[in-house]
C-alpha cells in the first residue's frame, strides 16, 4: 500500500447529506472508511440505508458503532416519551441530541488515528438545519483545536483534519451537488420518525428540509413517503 494513500472517515447516517459526503470524498481521492452509529435512535432504517450507501460507494471498510445514548434520553430521537415535532421550532428543537456530534467525533478521531487517515468528513450544515449547536462553524473550529492536541499525529506535525464541505451550502445545493456526483438518494433515509420500512413521515423537520431541497433544485425527490 503506497506511503502517500489519501485516506478519510467519513461519518455516514446513510441520509442525504452523509451520501452526498461520501461522493464528495471518493471524487477528492479518498479511500474511505464510513463509520455509522447505532446509538439508541428511533429512526434505526437509517442504518439499513447507510450499509446500501457504503456498499454503493465500495468504502474500504464500514463499522457500526453501537452506543447507548438512549440511556440518558434528552431528545426526541432517542426517547419515545418525547414526540417528534411536526412544527418547526424556534430556538434548539427536542431533536437535538446531547453531544451526539462531540460523541461521534471523537470516536471517528480514534479511527482515523489507527487507519492513518488524514481526514474525517462530517455532514454538518449550518445553511438548512434545525438549530443545533453542535453544526456551527465555531464548533467545528473547537474540535479541530482539541483534535490537533489530542492526537499523536497532532503532536508530531500530522494532524488529523476535519472537513465539513456542506456547512455553508443550502439543502438545494446539496441535492445539486450530490445528483452532479450521481448520488442515489432513493436509498438514503433523512426522516426523524420513518415507518418501519424508512418511509419518510413527510411532516418532520428533516422531511420538509429534505423536500424543500428537492423542490428549489429542480430535481425529482425520490423518497418514499408513508
Amino acid at each position: 500500500m503506497s506511503q502517500t494513500e489519501k485516506k478519510a472517515v467519513i461519518l455516514l447516517s446513510g441520509g442525504l447529506d452523509s451520501a452526498t459526503l461520501l461522493a464528495l470524498a471518493h471524487r477528492d481521492g479518498y479511500t474511505c472508511y464510513a463509520m455509522s452509529f447505532d446509538y439508541g435512535q428511533r429512526h434505526r432504517c437509517e442504518l439499513d440505508a447507510a450499509a446500501k450507501v457504503a456498499k454503493l460507494n465500495s468504502v474500504k471498510a464500514h463499522k457500526t458503532i453501537r452506543l447507548n445514548l438512549d440511556s440518558i434520553g434528552g431528545s426526541a430521537l432517542t426517547d419515545t416519551n418525547i414526540d417528534v415535532p411536526v412544527e418547526l421550532s424556534e430556538g434548539i428543537p427536542v431533536t437535538y441530541v446531547p453531544a451526539r456530534n462531540t460523541v461521534f467525533l471523537s470516536i471517528a478521531l480514534g479511527w482515523a488515528e489507527v487507519v492513518d487517515a488524514q481526514r474525517i468528513y462530517i455532514g454538518v450544515n449550518a445553511v438548512d438545519y434545525s438549530g443545533y449547536p453542535d453544526c456551527r462553524p465555531e464548533y467545528i473550529s473547537a474540535f479541530q483545536q482539541m483534535a490537533n492536541l489530542a492526537t499523536k499525529g497532532g503532536v508530531e506535525g500530522k494532524p488529523i483534519t476535519i472537513e465539513a464541505p456542506l456547512q455553508q451550502l443550502s439543502k438545494a445545493e446539496i441535492v445539486l451537488l450530490g445528483t452532479g456526483l450521481e448520488v442515489d438518494y432513493s436509498v438514503t433515509v433523512s426522516c426523524y420518525n420513518p415507518a418501519p420500512g424508512g418511509e419518510a413521515c413527510r411532516v418532520c423537520d428533516a422531511c420538509r428540509l429534505r423536500e424543500q431541497g428537492f423542490t428549489n433544485a429542480g430535481i425529482a425527490d425520490p423518497t418514499r413517503y408513508q
